[in-house]
């Protein structure tokens, strides 16, 4: 019986995905967009040697290299004019949300409504600029002090020139990324800038499992350690769904009201969700950004850096007791500053009391709010404590980084999340075209009653 209704419900689905138009115009969309991100990944930049390159990057993929390369979806072994990727436009994002704490201005402007946010989405746009061309800078002075041995210099022609021209490029690329990342949003399915940096992870997952299979068979990895690592993503798979879906549900009661001809006193109850992980993939991406900051600002002194920064950076180089010790403390400290930007008790609490609901044995209003923010407190120490077990777990067990990048807990948390907000998406757009069909049917059969009324008379 269970299979034959979910069999009925799939058919269901199936046909209303077949006649949704609308739905499948921003698949569509979505698709070609993620297809000329992809194909910008593989445009080199102006002036660079590309074997001298790769040599460079073989010697240096295991760091924060490789976890930049990770979210520009191979960009960055490539040197392509999206290497920098949406990175700068996230760390723009984040400064401007701190801002808005810290600022009364930007404070005023986010009440605003619509048009504050669009001010503040503009101030966002003029700071990734400024961050993009830093790190580009940054990224041209570090190639022309770079060789690629036998292969010769990674720069072929040094000089101004190469530097303007590189920024030019790879600001170019992250804004014209910004822009198609709100196109995906508004015209597509999902949230554009998720479905950019989810492509890129999920391109390299092949390239991850072969290597993998190509060390095991030469010998590198035994077969153990490959069943170990299969079933460990398994079950971190696992994990992220049951930890996403899950909810600490308030109970919350509407007063009585006098309901059918008799005049029945009915109370009405419903319950307000929240989430065990309210901020989702942003606490890894926001935390992997930050920690590209240091590597970008040593670039500068690459080749005159002191003994102390080297030391520093030795210290926060992937898989290093200290970078650990920080990407956790800033997963935690993201988790519960994301959950209170998007997440407001005191206005729940107000929207609760203007409709008459009430949470059981609290009082409306001021100590509604301080139970939720309670709840809520809490349930976020658990979300925190999941995202950094997954983002670091896989980190400690693989010892091959360049397996880790593209199969540890961060990149496979980013991959489960935003497949699972995509279907959900879907599923809102089938079911809000099926309503609008019943809706359409019942305006013609209402029509023709009329009609066939006003001939009878």
């Amino acid at each position: 019986m269970a299979s034959a209704a979910e069999q009925l419900a799939a058919n269901i689905n199936l046909s209303a995905f077949a006649q949704a138009d609308e739905l499948k115009k921003r698949l569509w969309f979505t698709l070609g967009a993620l297809l000329v991100y992809r194909f910008g990944t593989f445009i080199p930049l102006p002036g660079i040697n590309p074997a001298a390159f790769a040599a460079t990057f073989s010697q240096n993929s295991g760091g924060l290299l490789g976890q930049l390369n990770l979210f520009a979806g191979g960009a960055v072994e490539r040197m392509a004019i999206f290497a920098l990727n949406i990175m700068p436009y996230i760390s723009a994002s984040i400064i401007m949300q701190l801002m808005t704490s810290v600022s009364k201005e930007l404070e005023k402007l986010k009440k605003d409504g619509e048009a504050g946010r669009k001010q503040i989405n503009q101030y966002t746009r003029y700071l990734t600029v400024v961050l993009a061309a830093f790190q580009a800078y940054g990224i041209a002075i570090s190639l022309e002090g770079s060789t690629g041995g036998a292969a010769g210099n990674v720069v072929i022609d040094p000089g101004w020139f190469f530097r303007m021209s590189t920024v030019i490029t790879l600001v170019g690329g992250t804004m014209f990324l910004m822009w198609l990342g709100e196109q995906i949003t508004a015209r597509g399915v999902g949230n554009g800038i998720s479905l950019i940096i989810f492509s890129g992870i999920v391109a390299g997952f092949p390239g991850a499992i072969v290597q993998m299979m190509e060390q095991s068979r030469t010998g590198g990895l035994s077969p153990i350690f490959v069943i170990f690592t299969l079933v460990m993503i398994v079950a971190v798979v696992g994990l992220i769904v049951y930890f996403e879906r899950a909810q600490r549900r308030l109970l919350i009661q509407y007063p009585k009201r006098q309901t059918g001809p008799r005049g029945v006193a009915q109370s009405e109850s419903s319950h307000l969700p929240l989430k065990l992980n309210t901020a989702g993939v942003i606490p890894p991406i926001f935390a992997s950004s930050l920690l590209l900051l240091p590597a970008t600002a040593a670039s500068f002194m690459a080749q005159d850096a002191p003994d102390w920064l080297t030391a520093v950076l030795a210290t926060l180089g992937r898989g290093q007791p200290g970078y650990l010790l920080l990407y956790v403390s800033l997963i935690v400290f993201f988790a519960f500053f994301y959950t209170a930007v998007v997440f407001n008790p005191s206005d729940t609490a107000d929207n609760l009391r203007k409709y008459g609901g009430f949470i059981p044995g609290i009082r409306p209003g001021e100590r509604t709010a301080q139970h939720i923010d309670y709840v809520l407190t809490r349930i976020t120490v658990v979300g925190a404590i999941y995202l950094a077990f997954v983002c670091v777990l896989p980190e400690l067990f693989l010892s091959n980084m360049a397996i880790s990048t593209f199969l540890g807990g961060t990149s496979l948390l980013i991959a489960v999340s935003v497949t699972m907000d995509t279907v959900a998406q879907v599923q809102s757009h089938l079911l809000a075209h099926q309503y609008k069909g019943l809706i359409e049917k019942s305006k013609l059969r209402g029509g023709r009653a009329k009609g066939g009324s006003r001939g009878r008379r």
